[in-house]
C-alpha cells in the first residue's frame, strides 16, 4: 500500500510530538549527544509483540530521548492503533486511529543499533539528535529518517540506510 496524505499526517504528529517534547535537549555526557533511545526502537516493538502476539505489522516507529511512539497497523492496514514505550514499559494503547492507510513492516526488517546515526553525528558534530523513525516501504522494507536540529534552531529530516550513510536530507 502507498502511504496517503491523511497517514503522513497523523505519522507526522507522531514526530512532532517527539520533536516538540525534546527539542533543545542536548547529551548529558559533556556535550555528546544522547542517542541511547536507539536500543528503544527493539526493546518498543518486543514489548508490542510480548503484548498483541508476534508477527504485527507497523506503519511507523519513532524513538527519542524521551520516549518512543509505535503505530501498530491493524485492520488490514486501515486503521492504527499508537502506543508510547517510555521508561522501559508499554504504555496502554491510545484510542485507533482510523482511515489510515501505507506500506507496513515487522519487526525483523526494522533492526538497528547506534552505527544507524554515526555518520550523521559524525558530518553534525553539534547538531542535536531529536529523533529516529522507521516508516513503513514498499514490500515490507523500510525508510530510517533521523531528525537534527542544529544549534542555530534549523531542522533536518535526514534519510539514512541501514548502515548510517546518508541517502537524503530535507530542511523542515
Amino acid at each position: 500500500m502507498r502511504r496517503s496524505g491523511t497517514w503522513r499526517r497523523l505519522a507526522s504528529i507522531g514526530v512532532v510530538a517527539v520533536a516538540a517534547s525534546v527539542g533543545g535537549c542536548g547529551g548529558d555526557d559533556g556535550g555528546q549527544p544522547d542517542t541511547g533511545f536507539v536500543a528503544d526502537v527493539a526493546s518498543a516493538v518486543e514489548a508490542i509483540e510480548a503484548e498483541r502476539g508476534p508477527g504485527q505489522e507497523y506503519f511507523e516507529v519513532t524513538a527519542g530521548p524521551q520516549f518512543t511512539n509505535v503505530f501498530v497497523a491493524v485492520e488490514d492496514a486501515t486503521a492504527a492503533i499508537p502506543y508510547v514505550y517510555r521508561d522501559g514499559q508499554l504504555e496502554p494503547p491510545a484510542p485507533k486511529l482510523s482511515g489510515a492507510s501505507g506500506f507496513t513492516f515487522t519487526a525483523d526488517a526494522a533492526e538497528v543499533d547506534d552505527t544507524i546515526l554515526a555518520t550523521v553525528l559524525e558530518e553534525l558534530p553539534e547538531a542535536t539528535v531529536e529523533a529516529l523513525s522507521i516508516e513503513g516501504g514498499d514490500g515490507g522494507t523500510v525508510r530510517y529518517v533521523v531528525t537534527a536540529r542544529s544549534p542555530e534552531g534549523g531542522v533536518l529530516e535526514i534519510t539514512v540506510a541501514r548502515d548510517g550513510s546518508v541517502l537524503a536530507v530535507d530542511p523542515l
